[in-house]
């Protein structure tokens, strides 16, 4: 299953038909340029460095910048991921004695540039990121499509606000599967996963397959290439255990994390889409759901409070106002939960998936996942677009950090 097939089952919150077209012809199509937090300009331990790279993974950019520069990986700080297939620019942050080290740094498609002196970035040390985006492949009649459905989202308060295609896999949509597995404490089945999902046409996927099919790991180890390092030191792990479970903890936290957070983002995702199925609003509070507070088009999902008959209209004019936002439900053990047709939406979830919210308490420590609440709608900041001939539509807005860009479009080109 490719990712186009796996969203096909989260519904559209608009009722006009789309543009169609393609994203990321050409990686200068995707332009993504990072806003951070001020606060990491203050200090002198670490040299900040803006970082712009093309058809670069983040940590596949930053652990070459430290093999380049003689540092460790870790010593490097950034705030956050950013699409390979695009021109980027984000901040890191270096150790202030290895300045002159990364500054003499080439590396093709890569570009370093010396800021100034700051402390150590940490994952979520943004405020968000700019976004310029050319769809191609679609005709003059996108530009009046386009209006009509922005339109139509703009009464309706936004974007549905699902998480993009990058959290679960673009090629194995396996993430959020593999997530569930280890939940449910089954690390064999995970791991066969992660090391044996495939789907034809990428560099190791025979390996893959030959995996899949016959569970040998020694075999695996022959046959898996150097660039599955991963996969690879899984296996070297689990040969020297012989557990699958000490074998996922040998892997980075990031890297572990990742399964447990796809999952929650599946849920999430299947959240605002049953609530699109069964008609119930994402701009409008209903008694028992949790809103979050919105301050100059930036929500604190850490700020929010329950809606009670008592104090629904006072809310609901907040949410009009921009002030304050519907929340769903990231799934984990001190989350908090909504009460009412919500909650109970919540619960039906949760029920089908066959977990609760201890679930995620019972994960190994480093692993376990407390949750949280994430706003149902997007509201792209500034946003411009328009139709350029021989080239396609061209979009300009803003989106606060943990939102995705693709996530906009997909309500806007319909194409998966």
């Amino acid at each position: 299953m490719d990712y186009r097939e796996f969203f096909s089952q989260f519904h559209y919150l608009s009722e006009k038909p789309g543009i169609g077209g393609r994203i990321k012809v050409f990686p200068e199509d995707f332009v993504v340029i990072e806003d951070p937090l001020p606060s990491i300009f203050e200090g002198k331990k670490y040299a900040i460095f803006l970082l712009k790279k093309r058809n670069w993974d983040t940590m596949a950019a930053v652990k070459e910048i430290a093999k380049r520069a003689g540092i460790r990986h870790r010593d490097i700080g950034f705030a956050g991921t950013k699409d390979r297939h695009a021109v980027t620019y984000q901040y890191i942050s270096v150790p202030a004695q290895a300045k002159e080290k990364v500054e003499g740094v080439q590396i093709r498609d890569i570009e370093l540039r010396f800021v100034s002196y700051g402390r150590f970035i940490k994952l979520g040390h943004l405020i968000g990121n700019r976004f310029r985006i050319i769809v191609r492949d679609v005709g003059e009649e996108a530009f009046e499509r386009t209006r009509e459905i922005v339109r139509e989202l703009r009464e309706k308060g936004g974007f549905p606000n699902y998480f993009g295609y990058q959290r679960f896999g673009e090629r194995r949509v396996t993430n959020h599967l593999i997530g569930k597995l280890l939940l449910q404490g089954d690390f064999e089945g995970a791991a066969r996963l992660f090391l044996g999902a495939h789907e034809g046409g990428m560099e190791g996927d025979e390996a893959r397959k030959n995996f899949w099919e016959t569970g040998d790991v020694d075999r695996a180890l022959e046959e898996f290439p150097n660039f599955l390092r991963y996969e690879r030191a899984m296996l070297h792990r689990y040969k020297e255990t012989g557990s699958w479970k000490r074998a996922f903890l040998s892997l980075p936290l990031p890297i572990m994390r990742i399964f447990i957070h796809a999952y929650q983002s599946y849920l999430f995702n299947l959240y605002i889409s049953r609530r699109i199925e069964e008609g119930l609003p994402l701009n409008e509070a209903l008694v028992g759901d949790i809103v979050v507070q919105v301050k100059g088009g930036i929500p604190y999902r850490d700020r929010t409070y329950r809606v009670t008959e008592t104090n629904k209209d006072f809310v609901n004019e907040k949410i009009r106002r921009n002030q304050a936002m519907v929340s769903g439900p990231l799934f984990g053990f001190s989350m908090r939960t909504a009460k009412g047709l919500p909650g109970r939406l919540e619960e039906g979830i949760l029920k089908e998936e066959g977990i609760s919210l201890e679930t995620f308490k019972n994960l190994p420590k480093p692993m376990a996942e407390p949750g949280g609440r994430r706003e149902l709608l997007i509201r792209p900041l500034g946003m411009i677009y328009g139709y350029v001939p021989d080239t396609g539509m061209c979009f300009r807005f803003f989106l606060p950090k943990g939102v995705y860009a693709t996530s906009v479009l997909r309500e806007i080109m319909k194409d998966h």
